[in-house]
């Protein structure tokens, strides 16, 4: 009786907690885009200093959580919360509260998406032949490498990166660590912009949020996306050899 009856609700309850993502990252889309901007953050920044002054601990657990929603359901805004944490905690702590709640924001949507098909959809990638399985087991080989390279590169979306271990079988904690790790170059980068809005409020102008790709921040991101693919270079050359 028990399986007769759980079993044609597993699918859906497995992909329940991706379902209301979904749901929310349209609603948000839609009600939020107004509110969540450069333009919202200007005009209420003399109540968020005056907020944070009276309740600081309470600024920064409300922030952290509000990140974390943000991340955890794709909403739009996470640049301008980045941002935001510069602005009320400075370039530090403002990046450790920023790379706290993206952190945690992803690892829900990373576990959701692996509990709703991230685990299955492994299994068939590990059970197939031919190139497919050739790319999963080199990935497989090359993890901490592929995940760091994933955070590093400013071209490969916040929420992909997100998404994609989980459809790799990506242990939890190696995800949570190359996240943590890997975000913070850039987080510090934005967080620094954020943390210099005072001076560009007061000359009624927008942030660069292009800075990144400036070469003094650019290059040395680029350095680190070397290092993080060494190894699989490494290796390759040395399979080229037969070592």
């Amino acid at each position: 009786m028990t399986d007769m009856t759980d079993a044609p609700r597993n699918p859906i309850l497995k992909k329940l907690p991706l379902i209301i993502i979904g749901i929310v990252a349209l609603l948000g889309a839609f009600f939020l885009r107004d509110y969540l901007t450069f333009e919202a953050l200007a005009e209420n920044r003399e109540a968020l200093i005056g907020f944070r002054d009276d309740n600081y601990l309470v600024t920064v657990l409300v922030f952290i959580a509000a990140y974390v929603v943000i991340v955890a359901f794709s909403l739009p805004g996470a640049t301008i919360a980045t941002l935001t944490g510069g602005f009320l905690f400075a370039t530090f702590p403002g990046a450790l509260f920023n790379v706290l709640g993206a952190t945690i924001g992803a690892t829900a949507i990373f576990l959701a998406a692996r509990w709703g098909f991230g685990e299955s959809l492994g299994k068939k990638l590990e059970g197939s032949d031919g190139t497919v399985k050739k790319i999963k087991d080199g990935i497989d080989e090359n993890q901490w490498s592929m995940l760091f390279l994933i955070r590093l590169v400013p071209a490969v979306p916040f929420f992909l990166a997100n998404l994609i271990p989980s459809f790799l079988e990506v242990p939890l904690y190696r995800f949570v660590v190359s996240t943590f790790i890997g975000i913070i170059p850039g987080t510090v980068v934005y967080t620094s912009v954020g943390a210099g809005l005072g001076e560009v409020f007061a000359r009624g102008e927008t942030p660069n949020l292009g800075i990144i790709f400036e070469p003094q921040i650019i290059f040395p991101i680029i350095g680190l996306c070397v290092l993080a693919a060494l190894p699989i270079l490494l290796k390759a050359i040395r399979g080229k050899k037969g070592l």
